[in-house]
């Protein structure tokens, strides 16, 4: 790969190696800085020596890689959260009681069911000063309005840590607060907040005002909510009022990342805003102005669309395609994409770990790398063809770059990607034209209803061919079991392809080969280790008992009679089966007594009658017994107790309470998560 010879290529490389190291082993920052400054002077010696002795260009190599590697960690560490001291993570007591806590609102995120939520700053907790993000959950009251943002906030709570996800192979919230610099959440009801009669006036708080104010003009106009709420995604970037329902058909349609503002949103407005400038005159000074005014209105755009991770990549990457183009220079569009990620990495290193962030560099990276070749298999005649081979070609070579990091996250993949993209890409070129300039005239007030209205009836036939091919659910696969060795396998194997099928030779096919049997170990590996694999798993399910024995790939479900007919489409068991490459081989009522590997298992349910004889190795308490818990642990002597959250919380309260007295291990579901037996 050509890439690869880039020096900045290897120095990026480096770069990312230390923020990743940093995160995942969390190592003392002294060291760090410590490894950092002798590489500094490492470097600086082998500089000097060079100027009077021949020196291996390795050392020079070498010592550059660690520092770019000392350069990655150093950033993580400066802007991780839990690293600095005044953070609250490190207040231990704030967990323990209820504070006052003086919070400012930074921004507002999607709704759910009961609560409004806000990421909010913190500014002090009692009489002392701390930092750091929290989630704000406040509970939805028929009188409140949503606070604007830069609002200062008094409220009285507990702050609760965002514990592991409590089920196996369950979307881990709590991880992913944490890669957002959140490590807390509240909540609170309305009348537990004092509001600040101050209002913060910063840069979020000025584009908050300028997004409600075109919003506000465009319902003046009668846009209808539903295009009105896709329209601000598409333009502005924010997409917290739009319905599940339409986004669920953006995804199975594989049209979700046209609701996320990204480079062909920011390309646009690059050939916009040049197209207004075309009456300045080409001399010096005339460029210098309309690079000034290029750059000026990405940045905007930008700031406006609320710097979300595709976006800074976008308007970051864009701006220096625009500076060369000042400068009259054909810049490798490989080096502008490091560059660009190298720049948004050292101001915001935690967008390493998003996944948005991650699918639109690689998405960009094979469009630039593999669409080239794939455009070379076939060369239309006509000029309408060309652009729909381009497009074809394009979407092709996105997909194929995302595709295994697509199902590794979301385990889905959209089989009409193409024809979503044949059809909506064409489309989206009006609706941008139109959008950008109903967008501009809103801001100033000035809004011709015909404008608008256009806009809201060309987005309600996009959203209608959306829904027409996301309907045809059977080409959509669902449920894909991935995991990161398959991942990795696999991206081994395109590129080693991608790269055989460029310049094919003798050896590149053996790397080629090689990687196909480095992905066969990896899958038949996986499929032996599951295979000889048993467990049982007492999953954490509010009023229900789910608990399920696997045996290699089969799994036994037992659960409530009302789950009996739904327990295969039940979020929980679904995941579960996906992450163990298992399937469900048969369903059955709860039992009062199982045997699993040795182990005699008691399930006491509502009724609380069980045998006196028995002495089983574990008891699974369900659905709130009423029972005399000392005398139960006296006559039963089991060695662990396990409530799962089919009980009420004040009874779980009392029992792990009486356990505790007895000696006797108690394990929660709702407080630890699920319990497996192996």
């Amino acid at each position: 790969m050509k890439v690869l010879q880039f020096p900045l290529a290897r120095i990026t490389i480096g770069f990312l190696a230390g923020i990743l190291a940093t995160s995942y082993f969390q190592p003392n920052p002294i060291a760090v800085f410590t490894a950092l400054f002798i590489g500094f002077c490492a470097f600086g010696i082998l500089f000097f020596i060079s100027k009077t002795k021949i020196v291996n260009p390795l050392f020079f190599e070498f010592t550059t890689y660690i520092m770019a590697f000392g350069i990655g960690a150093t950033t993580q560490i400066i802007h991780t959260n839990s690293f600095q001291k005044s953070n609250y993570i490190y207040n231990k007591a704030v967990f323990e009681k209820p504070h006052s806590v003086s919070i400012t609102i930074r921004e507002k995120l999607r709704s759910s069911i009961y609560n409004d939520r806000y990421i909010v700053i913190v500014n002090r907790i009692d009489n002392a000063t701390n930092t750091g993000r929290l989630l704000l959950n406040i509970r939805k009251d028929s009188l409140n309005r949503p606070f604007e943002i830069g609002t200062h906030l008094q409220i009285t709570g507990n702050l609760y840590k965002s514990g592991p996800a409590k089920n196996p192979n369950q979307f881990d919230y709590g991880k992913y607060l944490e890669s957002k610099k959140i490590y807390a959440q509240m909540y609170a009801d309305i009348s537990d907040i004092k509001i600040g009669s101050i209002i913060k006036k910063d840069i979020w708080y000025y584009t908050s005002k300028l997004r409600s104010k075109i919003i506000k003009n465009l319902e003046k106009n009668n846009f209808n909510k539903a295009e009105l709420h896709v329209a601000i995604a598409l333009i502005l970037g924010q997409q917290q009022d739009i319905s599940p329902d339409i986004i669920k058909d953006y995804q199975y349609a594989g049209a979700v990342h046209i609701l996320s503002v990204s480079g062909l949103h920011i390309g646009f407005i690059l050939l916009f805003v040049t197209f207004i400038l075309k009456p300045f005159p080409n001399t010096k000074r005339g460029s210098f102005i309309k690079l000034i005014i290029i750059l000026a209105s990405l940045a905007a755009f930008g700031v406006i669309a609320g710097l979300a991770p595709s976006v800074l990549r976008s308007v970051t990457m864009f701006s220096f395609v625009a500076i060369g183009m000042y400068l009259k220079r054909s810049t490798n569009i490989f080096h502008t994409l490091l560059v660009s990620m190298l720049l948004i990495l050292l101001f915001e290193p935690s967008f390493l770990f998003d996944v948005g962030f991650q699918l639109s560099y690689l998405a960009l990276f094979f469009i630039l790398w593999l669409q080239p070749i794939l455009a070379q298999l076939c060369t239309p005649k006509y000029k309408i063809s060309k652009y729909f081979w381009e497009i074809l070609t394009v979407s092709f070579a996105a997909q194929i770059g995302t595709l295994p990091l697509s199902i590794y996250y979301f385990h889905q993949f959209p089989g009409l990607f193409f024809i979503t993209n044949l059809v909506i890409i064409p489309f989206l070129t009006v609706i941008m034209a139109l959008g950008v300039l109903v967008m501009v005239l809103a801001a100033v007030d000035w809004l011709p209803m015909f404008l608008s209205k256009s806009l809201e009836w060309s987005i309600w036939f996009m959203d209608k061919i959306i829904n027409t091919i996301a309907s045809l659910e059977q080409f959509i696969f669902k449920e894909i079991p991935f995991n990161w060795q398959l991942l990795l396998s696999c991206y081994l194997l395109i590129i080693t392809t991608i790269i055989w099928f460029k310049k094919p030779n003798f050896n590149r096919l053996v790397l080629a080969l090689i990687a196909v049997i480095i992905f066969q170990v990896s899958y038949f590996g996986n499929h032996w280790m599951i295979r000889n694999q048993k467990e049982l798993v007492v999953f954490n399910s509010k009023k229900n008992t789910l608990i399920a024995e696997r045996n290699g790939e089969n799994v036994i479900l037992y659960s409530n009679d009302s789950l009996m007919k739904t327990a295969s489409k039940n979020t929980t068991v679904s995941t579960y089966l996906m992450g163990n490459f298992s399937h469900l081989t048969s369903t059955k009522r709860v039992q009062n007594l199982l045997y699993f590997d040795g182990n005699k298992i008691l399930i006491v349910d509502s009724l609380g009658v069980y045998p006196k004889d028995i002495h089983p190795d574990i008891v699974v308490m369900t659905q709130s017994p009423k029972i005399n818990m000392e005398r139960f642990l006296q006559t039963i002597k089991p060695k662990i107790v396990i409530a799962d959250a089919s009980n009420f919380r004040n009874i779980q309260k009392l029992w792990k309470a009486t356990c505790l007295k007895a000696k006797i291990p108690f394990h929660a579901t709702g407080e630890k998560g699920f319990y497996r037996v192996e």
